[in-house]
């Protein structure tokens, strides 16, 4: 499950993951929707597009509002068997990817690292980011900056001019922590950092391979669940 209104290219490429998974996991049932975040009732929507028993795994690097309350207390609401997955991040498998599109785009050693996330409202999500920022800089040996492109401080652009002021000449690289390509990425992409990563399902790669483990993952957690108190 993804939310919001994507564009051609975040479809294509959220469905390449999809599919992925789908090929990996042949017995298991896979399908794809994309709900409105927007929408008065999130749970309703997806129950009513899913069996009774389903397992939504989200296909969101952190867990914000719309997953944690909206969806999650009304699924609650309407009962049945449909089950909430975890979040796919923090997960140092994504991190991985990270950083492989850091060193694919150039990253040098005096480059200033910056992850950019989408941001939400929930503090909690934001946490999760700043995790991955904290997993990102011990991986790669240096700091790394968070930046939000949206819906939480610091905001991407200002998060650029405060490494700039304390690191005048320094050139900025950007790990872009979305998922696909759309909206949040081409904010970021156009704030005028000197690199920036592709995403993590970027046009013309395969799909990470640790990506897929993470989703089946996610979902053979709630499985392992219900068995456990079947």
């Amino acid at each position: 499950m993804t939310h919001g209104s994507p564009s051609a290219a975040n479809r294509k490429a959220v469905m390449r993951l999809v599919d992925r998974v789908a090929m990996v996991e042949p017995g298991i049932e896979v399908a794809i929707d994309f709900v409105d975040a927007k929408s008065a009732d999130v749970a309703a929507a997806v129950a009513a597009a899913g069996e009774s028993d389903a397992v939504i795994v989200p296909l969101t690097l952190s867990a914000g509002y719309h997953v944690r309350t909206g969806l999650a207390f009304g699924l609650e609401r309407i009962g049945g068997g449909v089950r909430l997955a975890a979040e796919l991040g923090p997960d140092d498998r994504l991190v991985g990817i990270l950083a492989e599109r850091l060193a694919d785009a150039g990253l040098e050693d005096g480059d200033a690292v910056l992850l950019a996330a989408a941001g939400s409202n929930d503090p909690r999500a934001v946490r999760e980011c700043f995790e991955t920022a904290r997993r990102l800089g011990h991986r790669l040996g240096r700091p790394v900056t968070v930046g939000f492109i949206a819906s939480a401080i610091p905001r991407l652009p200002d998060a650029m001019e405060m490494i700039r002021e304390v690191h005048p000449g320094t050139r900025i690289a950007v790990a872009a922590y979305v998922l696909a390509p759309g909206t949040f990425y081409d904010a970021a992409a156009a704030m005028g950092a000197e690199l920036i990563t592709e995403p993590l399902i970027a046009p013309g790669r395969p799909v990470p391979p640790a990506l897929v483990e993470v989703v089946l993952d996610r979902y053979d957690a709630v499985e392992a669940e219900r068995h456990h108190y079947a």
